[in-house]
């Protein structure tokens, strides 16, 4: 038995309770978990936004260390770390033949597959392939990647999700150029990451927008130049900072139609707004032909940061040896198991930015 944080059903608590794990079978690897950040996409998978099958262990950002492999698992051995790979691509499908590894069609078809069992004998789903959520969880090989050399484990985690969206978000989705102005929309993990990302690519001015005005702080720190508190004027105030011609790129990590409007509209004749955040189908964002053809901007959406893990682990971590990228500095709260929940409520207060689970 290990303890893990699972969803009953749609809408309903988290239960923190024991569940039995199988043993890695052919082409699977058991990881004992040290760390697991907690997501946006969690809190939009529990309350339906997202839809996977429950009963489910929740978590997709995690690392920790081997403990076991079945038949067949080659790339990964007893007492290695590991980073936790929620998206693992299928090689063959469309997507994948173009490189565009991001939008497999298989990448979460895992999660129908029957996880572990409750103590009563329920059967339970891996929440987004990987059920991060728990002491100990067995997976497909190809949702484990080796830890690069220098990184902790606990830091580790957060290069699963939140690094690796905000990265992408940057640098492969809105390809930021050296001296381009960057306007973020959303402190929380992803924005922060995102933020750090703007940096290292050179941006400037680097504009952060969050409805809490005790986020500047956090921001500054990963990067921001800038800070607006988000308001019904926050598109103008944008322009402002960037000499009344908008921002150059827009990246919106909240998913909100409101906030993906206001990011289009700050940014400049050409800019370009690269959304991050998952909205719900009710969040319909809307745009008139002439302002289409007028403004000549690109909104694009972005999965996963548009990233190959195998591919961009290794340049993050280069970033993390060499003091350009903090991956503690995402981290706000550092809780056990049993605070998912508070954190599930801190999200929905839109307080901090990344709360991490140590095991």
């Amino acid at each position: 038995m290990v303890r893990a944080a699972f969803l009953p059903a749609v809408g309903s608590p988290l239960e923190i309770a024991g569940i039995r794990l199988p043993e890695p079978g052919p082409g699977q690897v058991r990881v004992r978990l040290a760390a697991a950040g907690v997501c946006h996409s969690d809190l939009s998978l529990s309350n339906g936004t997202m839809r996977v099958p429950v009963p489910a262990v929740l978590g997709h950002e995690g690392a920790g260390t081997v403990v076991s492999v079945g038949e067949g698992v080659t790339h990964v051995a007893p007492g290695d770390g590991v980073v936790l790979n929620w998206a693992p691509s299928c090689g063959s499908c469309h997507p994948c033949t173009l490189g565009e590894v991001w939008l497999c069609v298989d990448a979460l078809s895992g999660s129908g597959n029957v996880h572990a069992t409750t103590e009563d004998g329920t059967a339970l789903h891996p929440g987004l392939n990987v059920a991060a959520f728990a002491e100990e969880t067995v997976v497909a090989a190809n949702c484990v990647l080796p830890v690069p050399d220098g990184i902790p484990l606990t830091d580790a985690a957060l290069l699963g999700c939140a690094v690796l969206t905000g990265w992408g978000a940057v640098h492969h989705s809105a390809r930021v150029r050296q001296g381009e102005s960057v306007v973020v929309y959303g402190v929380g993990g992803v924005g922060l990451a995102t933020l750090q990302a703007a940096r290292i690519a050179g941006a400037s001015p680097i504009i952060a927008v969050d409805v809490s005005p005790e986020k500047e702080a956090l921001a500054r720190a990963a990067g921001a130049t800038e800070y607006v508190v988000a308001s019904e004027t926050t598109a103008r105030e944008v322009r402002k900072l960037t000499g009344g011609q908008g921002a150059d790129v827009a990246v919106e990590c909240v998913g909100r139609a409101t906030t993906i409007r206001t990011a289009w509209d700050s940014t400049r004749r050409g800019g370009r707004t690269t959304v991050v955040g998952i909205g719900g189908k009710d969040q319909q964002v809307t745009f008139h032909a002439l302002e289409l053809f007028h403004w000549g901007r690109t909104l694009s959406g972005c999965v996963y940061g548009n990233c190959d893990p195998a591919e961009d682990l290794p340049v993050l971590a280069e970033h993390v040896r060499a003091g350009r990228l903090d991956l503690s500095a995402l981290v706000t709260e550092r809780i056990t198991l049993d605070g998912i929940p508070g954190a599930f409520d801190n999200m929905i207060a839109g307080k901090g930015g990344r709360a991490l689970v140590l095991f």
